[in-house]
């Protein structure tokens, strides 16, 4: 087997344990409602997750362990799409935000920082944020 196919493989492990834990995040209030959904399915394509994977994920309790990013950008941006599953439905429960938590935990931010960039994150994903963070975003755009 080429190198190159373990490191498909295991990009697609990764992808499907990601996959994973946003469908448990859909699904920690006991239900996946049609915006949490569409935001899976949205997901699933972009992760190549075959249908048999998706089918696997959705009616099974989570086995995959959470797979950390050695990159930091790639570790925000796992935490930045849990946030586009949680803000799906424009609510965030308190279930959910444990959850977020914990997989920040797990993504390698130590707690201090997980709660700083999840309350950073629920802020900007609230459209609460101050005019200074407004300008830093807008300028920081090409």
């Amino acid at each position: 087997m080429p190198i190159v196919d373990l490191y498909e493989h295991s990009d697609q492990r990764h992808n499907l344990a990601h996959f994973a834990t946003l469908a448990s995040l859909a699904a920690v209030d006991g239900e996946i409602n049609e915006k949490e959904k569409a935001v899976l399915d949205k997901f699933a394509f972009k992760l190549n997750i075959t249908s048999a994977e998706y089918k696997e994920v959705m009616k099974k309790e989570n086995k995959y362990p959470i797979q950390t990013p050695h990159s930091g950008e790639k570790r925000l941006k796992r935490l930045f799409e849990l946030f586009q599953m949680v803000f799906a439905d424009y609510f965030i429960e308190e279930d959910q935000m444990n959850l977020i938590e914990r997989y920040a935990i797990g993504l390698g931010y130590s707690p201090d920082a997980a709660k700083v960039l999840i309350e950073k994150s629920y802020a900007i994903f609230r459209g609460k944020i101050a005019f200074e963070d407004y300008q830093y975003l807008m300028e920081k755009q090409p």
